[in-house]
């Protein structure tokens, strides 16, 4: 019998998942078998790392899922072309391949590659869109070239109709479903997760995504433009791993979002939403952005890479209270707040005159909601380099930042243990309050704490005049 495939990657779900309702649809119309694969890349693997422990927890999630409805993934393993090549070979009934596509980075060369593959074979490559509320190609100029600054971007993206939720009958897929008849790489996935260093079984699944959003809605949203930029209480939707991995969908959290009443809240939130089409757009029209900073006379600044100064920064051992807290958090848990994203980032580019790119890619490594788009443009725009990027002389002071969104030091003693019997007037500087902090808690900066690695307006400074220099 013909048979169909849905070829999933990060749309871990099954509601409002585009690519496995249209899958269903033609499989029935078609009369055609469903069969579900999914591809490992041991060349895409950081193994260990937060991201890639998430991912494939979230993964384990969603296909314990499927076994509990009698569905099933068969695991390909190993380089993208060899693999496909011989799947296709080795199935000449295969009619159709549905996924919901990619528009960037290695996803996009990936299913390009694939695309390439199956025309060769004759077999049908059905790519939907599914990932973001417009797709990268949908947000255009009148000319028809592609934005640069997001308040023009946000402006056309507000007006422009949104995509509606397209949900999936379960009986259909259950029906339509059929397991290939061959042996795939199940043990391969198997020996991935039992490699884990980090097991996020807990905090992932198409579940808790919706759990998460609903409760964010009825408790957070009214309040998030007043109360997001505040590390401790924790006021923000934490809906980016879950649309990372595809546990949830866009189209989901847009429509739950829009549907509450007008506030100051829904209105910022649903602007996030257009920030993570644009840094998406961004990327598509500029294939080399990771490597490659946006804004030409940016390209050949002087980075001064300290190594020292980089381990004290991941370490979250700077003597920037703020700072310290906002990377220890990073490291033991994977995420971290997005004001403080902006913060940590301007501090290493600006404060330490280390390279933007040395930034984002431990980002990549650490992040559990990593998404290239969004993360790179978030470092170019904090190191001035990007589109639509931070004035090169706006640098955060870190003591300020901490003192503004973590006044009474909350968020700081959560992380920095060692200042935990510090009082809030001292704990943003206590390296300026070193002997009261030594008399009152016993605690010896310089010893206990680190002292600051930097001068903070000496480093603003130099940051400036470097910028300035390849500005002229």
């Amino acid at each position: 019998m013909d048979k169909n495939i849905l070829w999933i990657r990060n749309d871990l779900r099954i509601k409002n998942n585009t690519a496995l309702v249209k899958a269903v649809e033609d499989s029935l119309s078609n009369e055609r078998e469903l069969s579900i694969i999914f591809h490992m890349n041991p060349d895409q693997f950081k193994t260990g790392s937060y991201s890639h422990d998430y991912f494939f927890s979230a993964l384990n999630k969603f296909y314990t899922y499927l076994l509990s409805i009698d569905v099933d993934i068969f695991f390909l393993y190993g380089d993208i072309e060899k693999s496909f090549n011989n799947f296709f070979d080795n199935f000449s009934d295969i009619k159709s391949i549905f996924i919901n596509e990619s528009e960037r980075g290695y996803g996009g060369y990936r299913d390009t590659i694939v695309r390439n593959i199956a025309k060769k074979k004759g077999i049908n490559f059905i790519t939907l869109f599914d990932k973001h509320i417009h797709s990268a190609r949908e947000v255009l100029k009148s000319d028809g070239s592609f934005y640069k600054v997001f308040t023009p971007y946000f402006n056309k993206w507000f007006y422009l109709d949104k995509p509606v939720e397209k949900e999936i009958d379960i009986n259909k897929l259950k029906k339509v479903f059929r397991r290939l008849d061959a042996v795939g790489e199940l043990n391969k996935f198997k020996d991935i997760l039992k490699k884990r260093v980090t097991n996020f079984d807990n905090i992932c699944g198409e579940k808790l995504a919706l759990d998460k959003l609903k409760e964010f809605v009825t408790d957070k949203l009214y309040d998030y433009e007043s109360k997001r930029d505040y590390p401790i209480l924790d006021n923000t939707s934490h809906m980016s791993r879950f649309l990372t991995t595809g546990e949830i969908s866009i189209k989901t959290v847009y429509s739950l979002i829009n549907n509450e009443d007008d506030s100051k809240g829904k209105n910022t939130f649903i602007k996030e939403l257009a920030w993570r089409d644009f840094y998406n757009m961004i990327y598509h029209a500029n294939k080399n952005q990771k490597n490659l900073e946006l804004n030409e006379n940016y390209r050949n600044l002087d980075w001064k890479y300290n190594a020292e100064y980089f381990e004290c920064w991941k370490a979250g051992r700077t003597g920037f209270p703020i700072v310290d807290a906002a990377m220890r958090q990073l490291k033991n848990t994977g995420f971290m707040h997005n004001r403080l994203r902006m913060v940590v980032a301007s501090f290493l580019v600006k404060d330490l005159l280390i390279d933007w790119r040395k930034g984002e890619e431990y980002f990549s490594n650490m992040l559990i909601d990593y998404d290239s788009a969004s993360n790179i443009g978030g470092w170019q725009w904090a190191a001035s380099v990007g589109t639509d990027a931070s004035p090169y002389f706006r640098v955060f002071n870190p003591t300020t930042q901490g003192k503004k969104f973590d006044k009474e030091g909350k968020f700081i003693r959560e992380y920095v243990p060692e200042l935990r019997s510090v009082s809030s007037k001292y704990i943003h500087e206590p390296n300026k309050y070193k002997e009261k902090i030594y008399k009152e808690c016993g605690i010896k900066v310089g010893c206990d704490y680190p002292e600051p690695i930097v001068d903070h307006k000496m480093q603003r400074l130099k940051a400036i005049d470097m910028f300035r220099t390849y500005s002229i």
